[in-house]
């Protein structure tokens, strides 16, 4: 039983007590948010210049709350890693954990203390916002979790690859680098963030993401497996690809690239030979479709597409002017930056498949192309681009001036020259590099000393050759000059070469942006010399064609003409590789599957049989 008297339990007038409360003034205050504490996760802003639309904060989101929108008018460049996609947020999925602004590699996506918003019913899609730098409603609210060094899942320091010391190499074509341990492998591999933009940059779309991710998880088979969906030069590319993915790669805007080439490479090397061959003989069809194809050239183009084609059950033969494979990757490559016996473990598996290749068999010669037209279903021609260009200056016929292609294959075969004493090397790219390296290495063990100078018309700013050939280049002793340009070869009173002359570059292009290099003649420097290399350019030899075939040929500017598939006017002949697109190994690679597949598209449309 209550205690409370009767009287006060209630009353029927005691409703109208409440009455008194209306003359009052109110006693509470209008409503408005209070300051969030500094470190308060908001909504979100995101800075749509820092952004590259990498998607990398929609993958880490748990609660799918995240959606990359195209935006269109934003730059898409894949080769710069650039999508012209923002990330929009659903504000009915997101818990406000802020793990996009702690892994995104830009750090453009942070968290303001805004944190009210309201709307009507029949508004609720506003919950649903692309976030760009003016926040919610277009105040400019105080970052409140935003990327720091307590908040960043970002590694952005690479594993470092252990070099032969310049002292130690100089005299030797020992491999320069040392190639990743395990752990290293395990710990780069962990840095990446799956963004793909490696994949979306490559000329050959490499599974890099897929790659990387297996290495970290310990599987190197799966990471070949992977390697091996698009490029049968593994080895190779693990060694000298021009790696722009890692140019691409997101982690790069605030650190260092993933190291996606070394990362191959060290797959690669993980897995024994064997092994490799029987990961890349996988999904090959065991049947033989009884059509032939003929192969001139057994560089890293050609060579992909006999891969592709024999996987097809195609048969498959190519033909090679020299005694050894590889072609500008074997003779104008040094051994030094890619060992030959990776290069063979390549074609191994490439010839393991049943691709037959034809040693010092030199079409237009040996065989004709009347011959292969007759005798094969389709021909490919990839011979590469096996001859050096002149710089046409004064004295540049002198039995002394080199081309650098030709010296390299000389180098390479093993053939005596005399070595130079002295050495300059007209030309800034990696070729002009591996040639000067090469002659220092032979100037080192000749006469104990390095006496060679680079000239390039490009200012260090805009040079061509990689930043590592020149760093490695001057360890090495090798004096590197920029924006020199060749005015003539010096001849002495007694026929023998002494030097180079140069002029200092005013500039390389004209205003329409055409080679039209200009000088300052006050500028002057001579450069001492008993042999000069040019590397300035390379072309192919096409007289194999001979002349009838040549007449039928369709050409732009000496370059045979192919259509987007590497398909020449003539309906049986394809064209692929440097002679084409000019020197890259990844891009030659990616130029031979792109033909193998137009002549795959052709037996199917066409129904063509052996033409015997």
């Amino acid at each position: 039983m209550s205690d409370i008297p009767y009287k006060d339990k209630g009353s029927i007038l005691a409703p109208f007590k409440s009455l008194g409360f209306l003359a009052r003034k109110p006693v509470t205050e209008p409503f408005e948010p209070r300051p969030a504490s500094d470190n308060y996760r908001g909504f979100h802003v995101n800075d749509w210049e820092q952004c590259i639309g990498c998607s990398t904060c929609q993958k880490v989101c748990d609660n799918a709350a995240i959606t990359m929108v195209r935006v269109p008018g934003l730059p898409e460049d894949p080769v710069k890693g650039i999508r012209n996609e923002r990330p929009a947020i659903d504000y009915g999925r997101c818990c406000w954990c802020g793990l996009c602004v702690d892994i995104c590699p830009t750090g453009s996506i942070s968290l303001t203390t805004e944190y009210v918003h309201t709307c009507r019913e029949d508004e609720l899609d506003s919950y649903f916002i692309l976030p760009d730098p003016n926040g919610m409603h277009g105040e400019h609210f105080p970052t409140g979790w935003g990327k720091s060094t307590d908040a960043d899942l970002v590694d952005l320091e690479r594993q470092p690859m252990g070099e032969v010391a310049p002292e130690e190499r100089i005299d030797s074509y020992r491999e320069i680098v040392d190639g990743f341990t395990e752990q290293q492998a395990i710990i780069e591999a962990s840095r990446c963030v799956q963004c793909g933009m490696c994949h979306d940059s490559c000329p050959t779309n490499m599974h890099a993401p897929e790659y990387i991710r297996a290495i970290w998880e310990g599987d190197a088979e799966e990471a070949v497996r992977q390697m091996y969906r698009t490029n049968p030069f593994s080895h190779v590319c693990g060694r000298v690809c021009t790696h722009r993915c890692e140019a691409a790669c997101s982690i790069g805007r605030r650190g260092e690239p993933v190291a996606i080439r070394w990362l191959k490479r060290y797959a690669m090397d993980a897995v024994s030979d064997e092994r490799v061959r029987e990961i890349a003989a996988e999904g090959k069809v065991d049947y033989i479709s009884g059509r032939k194809v003929a192969i001139i050239g057994a560089g890293p183009a050609g060579l992909t597409a006999a891969f592709d084609l024999v996987k097809k059950g195609h048969e498959v033969t190519v033909f090679e002017a020299l005694d050894k494979p590889g072609g500008m990757t074997r003779y104008g490559i040094p051994e030094y930056r890619l060992p030959y016996d990776r290069l063979d473990a390549d074609v191994a598996v490439i010839t393991s498949l049943g691709v037959k290749i034809r040693y010092n068999t030199r079409i237009g010669a040996d065989i004709s192309m009347q011959d292969l037209e007759r005798d094969y279903d389709a021909v490919l021609v990839a011979i590469g681009l096996q001859q050096g260009r002149s710089t046409r200056i004064p004295g540049s016929t002198h039995s002394q001036v080199k081309k650098a292609v030709s010296l390299l294959r000389k180098i390479t075969q093993g053939e005596k020259f005399d070595v130079p004493h002295r050495a300059v090397v007209i030309g800034g790219g990696n070729v002009a590099m591996d040639i000067a390296r090469s002659l220092a290495r032979l100037q080192k063990t000749s006469y104990g000393e390095v006496q060679v100078t680079v000239c390039a018309l490009e200012d260090f700013d805009h040079f061509l050759a990689d930043e590592e050939e020149v760093v490695e280049s001057r360890e090495e002793g090798i004096e590197i000059l920029d924006s020199r340009g060749p005015k003539q070869i010096v001849i002495g009173k007694d026929g023998e070469l002494s030097g180079l002359l140069t002029l200092g570059v005013k500039s390389i292009f004209d205003a329409d942006g055409r080679f039209a290099p200009r000088y300052d003649d006050s500028d002057e420097q001579m450069h001492p010399a008993d042999m000069v290399v040019e590397s300035i350019g390379q072309m192919s030899d096409v007289s194999l064609f001979g002349d009838d075939l040549t007449e039928r040929l369709e050409w732009n500017r000496g370059r045979l003409k192919v259509d987007e598939n590497g398909h020449t006017s003539e309906p049986w002949l394809w064209s692929a590789g440097d002679m084409v697109f000019g020197p890259d190994v990844v891009h030659a690679v990616a130029d031979g599957h792109r033909v193998a597949a137009s002549i795959e598209d052709y037996f199917a449309s066409s129904g063509s049989q052996n033409n015997e």
